[in-house]
């Protein structure tokens, strides 16, 4: 499926077929979520050789470009290894430091917002979502930003990393066939010249150089040090249990910059969308937020946190629009098992297809509807199996950003609400119904008109 429908398509297979479909001779794609998250990604004794996980399979994910994995395909030594350094970086107490870098960048973004709304009718909010998210996640992992919010300007880095995610996505479409295994296997001896490998390249060595400078800072940095994740990387270093090598970080850097910005920014883009196609959803948020606060300096993350509708609009949003579509692939031990009711061929990849989990009427009423109040005790929708969203991931291996995503994007939402009045420019465009799934999803504008609220 090198047209970026493959999600579509496995969703129309599960509606015909049920729930476990065989999307190819070895690759099941399962929507059991109350059991088949625990049974792919969950631990449990057995599952494969020397460990309780089924491994990852390596045909969906592109050799790192400096050869030496991130957390993200790790095997399960170096992941807990690794896992054990950065936890600290994620940390509750990490992320109530990180909460003033974070609230600088999104009051920026109010700020360029209000300036761009005064000289424009409409304005791209899908691209100021990735100013913000990526300014943000910069800081984070370099101590800088790239100033895509100070110069309202899309950074090259931005672009490259949208080529980068794409060339995973058909990466993991042409190893669905023998013949482009066969031919990924060539490309491995030669270089490989296309403009998606140039930029992945490219990224890498960008990042690389950032790091450097990073760690040199760190090294002339006396006092109180920025609340970055290499400081808490680095002073994990001294323990071998926690210790990282130098190329590690390097990989980890892309990680940190791809995961932490594009996802993000993504939900964003999808929760705006819904809200402003439901005017009633809309207004509902919309007086959660102004009732509750008189200033933006009171929207921190702890109050945002109380905000249940807030909470609920980002849980059905995730559920409508999961950032990462496709499933996660596992592959099944030597000696098969069972998942979901259904024995298993060892060698097998399996995974949970998110997005035709959560569009499917086996697991939620109403599945194509936004409704938020589903998450907050509603009667029609009592019999949801809630328990099947699991956006970032199952089990030991779910991403360890989930907390950091979740402030950013409340506390950003939060605060353009409170200053303006959005509406859609296209009411009548299907903007989700036209993209492409491409590892991530392959958005276009969202145009909206941006009008700063009256009190």
């Amino acid at each position: 499926m090198f047209d970026g429908s493959s999600v579509q398509w496995v969703k129309e297979c599960h509606d015909k077929y049920g729930d476990a479909v065989r999307v190819t001779p070895s690759e099941v794609s399962f929507i059991s979520g109350e059991t088949a998250w625990q049974s792919i990604y969950g631990f449990r004794v057995g599952k494969s050789k020397n460990t309780g996980y089924y491994l990852k399979d390596r045909n969906w994910y592109l050799a790192p470009t400096n050869g030496v994995e991130s957390i993200i395909i790790a095997d399960e030594a170096g992941h807990s290894r690794m896992r054990r350094n950065l936890a600290h970086a994620f940390s509750d107490k990490a992320l109530r430091g990180q909460e003033s870098l974070i609230q600088s960048y999104v009051d920026l973004l109010v700020q360029r917002m209000g300036e761009h709304a005064a000289q424009a009718k409409h304005m791209d909010i899908m691209t100021w979502y990735n100013y913000a998210t990526f300014d943000i996640i910069s800081d984070l992992t370099f101590g800088e930003p790239l100033y895509c919010l100070r110069d309202s300007i899309k950074h090259s880095w931005v672009s490259i990393t949208f080529k980068s995610i794409t060339a995973t996505g058909l990466n993991a479409a042409r190893n669905k066939h023998f013949v482009f295994r066969w031919y990924n296997s060539l490309r491995g001896i030669f270089q490989d010249n296309s403009v998606a490998a140039r930029a992945r390249l490219e990224f890498f060595e960008r990042a690389r150089d950032q790091v450097s400078k990073r760690l040199a800072k760190l090294d002339s940095e006396k006092g109180v040090k920025k609340p970055d994740f290499f400081t808490h990387i680095v002073n994990n270093q001294e323990k071998e249990a926690t210790r990282m090598t130098r190329d590690e970080m390097d990989s980890n850097a892309v990680t940190f910059l791809v995961a932490g910005s594009e996802t993000t920014a993504t939900t964003l883009s999808g929760a705006t969308h819904f809200l402003l196609r439901n005017p009633s959803a809309y207004t509902k948020l919309a007086a959660e937020i102004r009732s509750r606060f008189s200033s933006p300096d009171e929207i921190t993350m702890e109050e945002v946190n109380k905000l249940e509708y807030l909470i609920a609009v980002f849980q059905e949003t995730l559920r409508l629009y999961p950032p990462v579509a496709t499933g996660f692939p596992r592959v099944v031990p030597a000696g098969g098992d069972n998942i979901s009711g259904h024995y298993i061929p060892g060698g097998t990849s399996v995974y949970c297809s998110q997005h035709a989990m959560y569009h499917s009427e086996r697991n939620f009423k109403d599945p194509e509807l936004f409704v938020p109040e589903r998450w907050l005790g509603e009667e029609r929708y009592k019999d949801d199996k809630r328990s099947t969203l699991n956006p970032f991931s199952f089990g030991p291996r779910n991403c360890l950003g989930k907390n950091l995503a979740y402030a950013e994007m409340r506390l950003i939402l939060a605060k353009i609400v409170f200053a303006f009045d959005l509406e859609l420019v296209e009411k009548e465009r299907d903007w989700m119904g036209e993209q492409k799934v491409f590892t991530l999803w392959d958005k276009s504008a969202l145009m909206v008109k941006v009008k700063p609220v009256e009190r």
